[in-house]
């Protein structure tokens, strides 16, 4: 049991739970505003949903690196896997890839009756093919022949996936409609967890380079990765500002709203530590540290939406 504890590599669930928080608590002050109603049960059977997408994607990356034989050459991985280091049968894996992929289907269509049934019939269509897509896209990362994240669209897929469509599909399963702004903290989001992906990929930048992996971060070399990586972890917070402004809470005295800023100081601080490594393999320690920082702005912005409603 401790051996599929650590395949299913729990430090990286608080990232996959940010989206859903954001998008989900963004909803919650919208529709006290104009005196809709939320669900709880809609939050909690959406927690569920992403936390099984999450392990069903680290089972299956896993599973993937190593039948392919690329964690066999990662000399530095902090987190011995499973199937490479022979904990875990490849078949066993497998077969917990499917396990993991029907409960997410399942636990899917769940939540979706629970938001849509019996008045959104479109929308419950709509949503059982995005969370098809989920489930593919969270198994396609290293699996199959054409892998994406082997041709170094992992951080795109991530993107969407964790960002846009957690944040904007969380927003949507409860106001049943869609608003531009919230693509802003999507966006937050979504290149806060690309931040994640691109310090995991120059971790792994030179035992990816023997394996065939080429992930973005190989692609554009260690150099401009790190570039990159400032750049992701600069505007995030900026777009959540951006997304108060254009609601109006530059003009007002909730002055609580921005209590999400106090991530200025830490973010800095962590953005020089992460400029200041040399060797790669140092950078595994950011990467929960990355995660929590996703979380914790996903909790302040919901707190300082809500607290007085």
């Amino acid at each position: 049991m401790t051996d599929w504890i650590k395949a299913a590599r729990l430090r990286t669930l608080p990232l996959s739970l940010s989206g859903i928080i954001m998008g989900a608590f963004i909803a919650k002050w919208r529709l006290y505003g104009e005196g809709g109603t939320w669900d709880w049960k809609i939050l909690a059977l959406a927690l569920l949903v992403t936390l099984l997408y999450q392990i069903l994607s680290n089972y299956a990356n896993d599973y993937g690196d190593g039948v392919k034989g690329t964690d066999a050459k990662r000399m530095n991985e902090a987190e011995a896997r499973a199937v490479a280091s022979g904990k875990i049968t490849a078949k066993q894996m497998k077969n917990a890839v499917i396990l993991f992929a029907a409960l997410s289907f399942i636990a899917t269509i769940a939540l979706l009756y629970v938001a849509f049934i019996p008045n959104y019939m479109n929308e419950f269509y709509i949503f059982i093919g995005l969370g098809v897509a989920c489930i593919l896209a969270a198994i396609g990362y290293t699996v199959g022949k054409k892998p994406y994240g082997y041709m170094g669209l992992g951080d795109l897929f991530v993107f969407i996936f964790f960002g846009l469509v957690s944040v904007c599909g969380s927003y949507f399963l409860f106001t049943k409609t869609f608003s531009w702004d919230i693509l802003l903290p999507g966006t937050a989001v979504g290149m806060m967890s690309m931040a994640v992906l691109n310090l995991n990929n120059m971790r792994d930048i030179e035992s990816d380079k023997l394996s065939g992996k080429n992930s973005f971060a190989l692609r554009i070399g260690f150099r401009n990765a790190m570039i990159y990586e400032m750049v992701l972890l600069q505007l995030p917070l900026l777009l959540i500002l951006a997304f108060l402004g254009i609601n109006g809470f530059m003009q007002g005295q909730n002055y609580y709203v921005f209590i999400v800023m106090i991530l200025l100081i830490p973010l800095s601080k962590l953005r020089r530590k992460i400029l200041s490594v040399k060797e790669p393999k140092e950078l595994d320690q950011y990467l929960k540290q990355v995660g929590i920082m996703t979380f914790v702005m996903a909790i302040l912005t919901a707190v300082g939406l809500n607290l007085f409603n």
